[in-house]
């Protein structure tokens, strides 16, 4: 690349910022992707050069991001950084692959992010079937047997009903399909109703169809009773109390937390607060996080896209969810952060900022 030494290194950061995208995720995301890089920045920089974000909307749009990766590329960004939704951030491994240059994936966990082992590629959250089969033991030591999702189509859900389905099998459980995405809220109640299922996931989109299905099944007195689960961790997010208020209370999700932050989380957290004006999620400790691992990737391999990949395996740094280094991981394909802290929540229905531990893992 031609930049200079003395310039700033640039990080390509993908993110949903409009619909379809889930708006509020990339938001979280980029502001602990900002904050990070205003933290470097205010330390020195990495070898005395600075830090700058390229900031590229990918609506939930794989043909997009690819399109984003491709001019990104072309800019000499020296990494790519962040996307929330899998889908898409299997487009953008598959590309960062192609065009050599190094991906450090924020908030996507699908198991199969790469078709073929790939040196290119890194990620922070933990694969899909980790942290779903926590959740699935959740659901079993809870008593639930019978489970029922509601989902639509993608390689995300699918996914997510393979894992759980060969979980709960092998503890005597079994799992029952409603198709959202043929049947209204009110027909989801009925097929939810007929099954005998005692609890109901919602693996489908937020808000919709999620926030209209879990209205339907709290009103619907055939359902008294059914846990509504929803692994993906929808109700992390504010819009989903405020779209739902008491209904979206005690409802159990996944999110990738310690009970107890350190004091670097916490710091992080109180930044990221006053500057959201609300609660973090996981998602923008997620983003604060990937600007650590890459500053300290580049601290070492200079700005050199060849030498950032080849310090995946060599990287260890304090990040706010506890010290993150990376592992090869045969399922994945990738480098992989094994593990970030895993629990299960739900909003407590006597305060909905307040969230209860339900398991860890």
């Amino acid at each position: 690349m031609s930049t200079s030494p003395s310039s700033a290194i640039s990080i390509g950061a993908l993110l949903p910022l409009t619909r379809p995208g889930w708006l509020e995720a990339g938001r979280h995301l980029l502001a602990g992707l900002e904050l990070a890089v205003r933290e470097v920045n205010e330390a020195g920089g990495v070898n005395g050069s600075a830090l700058e974000l390229l900031v590229r909307d990918t609506a939930a749009d794989p043909r997009k991001a690819e399109a984003a990766i491709e001019e990104l590329a072309a800019l000499g960004v020296s990494a790519l950084a962040g996307e929330y939704h899998s889908v898409v951030a299997r487009s953008v491994a598959a590309r960062a692959d192609a065009l050599g240059v190094p991906y450090l994936c924020s908030s996507a966990v699908l198991d199969e992010l790469v078709e073929q082992p790939t040196r290119w590629v890194a990620r922070l959250c933990p694969a899909q079937s980790h942290g779903w089969r926590i959740y699935a033991d959740f659901l079993l030591d809870a008593g639930h047997r019978r489970i029922a999702v509601a989902t639509q189509p993608s390689a995300y859900w699918t996914a997510g009903i393979h894992i759980l389905r060969e979980h709960l099998a092998a503890h005597g459980g079994d799992l029952v399909e409603i198709d959202a995405a043929a049947l209204d809220p009110a027909a989801v109640c009925d097929e939810l109703a007929q099954c005998d299922a005692t609890a109901l996931l919602l693996l489908v989109g937020q808000p919709d169809p999620a926030v209209p299905i879990v209205r339907a099944v709290r009103r619907d007195r055939r359902l008294t009773g059914v846990l509504i689960g929803a692994p993906a961790g929808q109700p992390e997010l504010a819009e989903w109390v405020r779209l739902l208020g008491d209904d979206g209370c005690a409802v159990p999700f996944l999110r990738y937390l310690p009970e107890r932050m350190s004091p670097l989380g916490a710091r992080v957290e109180k930044a990221l607060r006053e500057q959201l004006g609300q609660a973090p999620s996981f998602v923008a400790f997620e983003g604060h996080d990937t600007v650590t691992v890459l500053a300290e990737a580049m601290r070492s391999a200079g700005r050199d896209r060849a030498r950032i990949s080849e310090s995946w395996g060599h990287v260890e740094v304090e990040g706010t969810r506890g010290r993150i280094r990376f592992s090869r991981t045969p399922e994945t394909g990738v480098w992989q952060w094994v593990w970030p802290p895993v629990q299960v929540v739900d909003r407590d229905p006597k305060d909905f900022d307040r969230f209860r531990v339900l398991r860890t893992g």
